[in-house]
């Protein structure tokens, strides 16, 4: 992909990689205040937040970063990692409740309402994040767009943020770790989760007989397995997840006579 030089790499890189090193520092600050006023906050969230913050930097930083500039099937590792699993353990860091433990009282009452408004609502409409997840990726490698991106800073940096921010609210809105509202069905969401996986496949197959545009075939190839199978892996954490939550709200309660 060598049309792909047009960009500075090292400002673009500089640049999506400062809001996750912002996002690891709040979360510490935020642990820290709300260790002052509640129990301790579980180690386990806060490694799945610096976890899946280390993984997105790992995509839009360093060698790999560098190298999927120059490699389709490397970019699609780096979207793996900014769009799925850096998102999922971040999701799985339950930065909301977080959030409103660390903050006083009344201004915790005031984000709460706040964040159980309307499009705040919508960020958590699986439908809706499936359209800005699925159909995003397939807008961004059936047109000319990815190829575009390659030539715009600007451009870049907003697909790059479209994608974790997608992948988040998409993961976010499937499975529910922070219980902001009462939310979508287990049965609806699982219907929306089934074509969301569908669509994701799809993509990925089409990729052998439909290369992306500037991609040659033997990279389009690579990619397509590293998406499709990467993808599954993912998808898979995903469904185990869902399912257990699913299990957990229906499962019958054990019988317990009552003592005479």
């Amino acid at each position: 992909m060598p049309a792909h030089q047009h960009l500075d790499i090292n400002s673009v890189s500089f640049i999506l990689a400062i809001p996750f090193f912002l996002l690891i520092i709040l979360y510490g600050i935020a642990v820290i205040k709300s260790n002052q006023s509640y129990r301790q906050w579980p180690w386990y969230y806060t490694a799945c937040w610096i976890s899946g913050n280390v993984l997105c930097l790992l995509a839009v930083a360093g060698p790999l970063a560098e190298a999927s500039h120059q490699f389709f099937s490397v970019h699609m590792v780096a979207h793996l990692l900014l769009g799925m699993i850096g998102p999922l353990f971040m999701v799985l860091a339950k930065p909301v409740t977080l959030l409103l433990r660390s903050l006083p009282i009344k201004t915790a009452r005031k984000v709460t309402t706040t964040l159980k408004k309307r499009p705040f609502h919508l960020l958590l409409n699986p439908l809706f994040t499936t359209v800005l997840n699925i159909g995003g990726l397939w807008l961004l490698y059936r047109t000319e767009l990815f190829t575009l991106m390659h030539h715009s800073m600007l451009l870049y940096i907003v697909i790059h943020a479209h994608i974790f921010l997608a992948g988040y609210f998409f993961t976010a809105s499937i499975i529910y770790i922070d219980k902001l509202h009462q939310g979508y069905s287990f049965q609806f969401r699982a219907i929306i989760l089934i074509l969301a996986l569908a669509g994701h496949q799809i993509l990925a197959k089409s990729f052998y007989g439909y290369p992306p545009s500037s991609v040659e075939k033997m990279e389009a190839e690579k990619g397509s397995m590293i998406m499709y199978y990467g993808g599954d892996v993912v998808d898979l954490v995903i469904i185990i997840i869902f399912c257990y939550q699913w299990f957990k709200v229906t499962k019958p309660k054990r019988y317990q006579p009552h003592s005479v």
